[in-house]
């Protein structure tokens, strides 16, 4: 969001919707999986990593609306990663 991103420099609502929530979604679900060379963090880091970096790095629309989707149970990670 920030316009440090590779590799056109785009910044805010120049970088696709599309992009902004696959950015979000691409955290969560990173870091909520476990790699061959580190355990998962967990969904309680990467939504806060999304958090806190919200208008920085992630578009802040896209992650209000992850942050409900969790909070209400609306979506669960459960089963998806094993």
């Amino acid at each position: 969001m920030n316009g440090k991103g590779y590799p056109l420099g785009l910044s805010g609502e120049d970088i696709l919707l599309k992009a902004r929530i696959i950015a979000v979604a691409d955290v969560v679900e990173a870091m909520s999986s476990h790699r061959p060379y580190r355990p998962a963090p967990g969904i309680a880091l990467a939504l806060e990593e999304i958090s806190k970096n919200k208008d920085i790095l992630y578009d802040a629309n896209v992650v209000k609306a992850c942050l409900k989707l969790f909070s209400e149970n609306k979506i669960t990670l459960k089963g998806w990663m094993g």
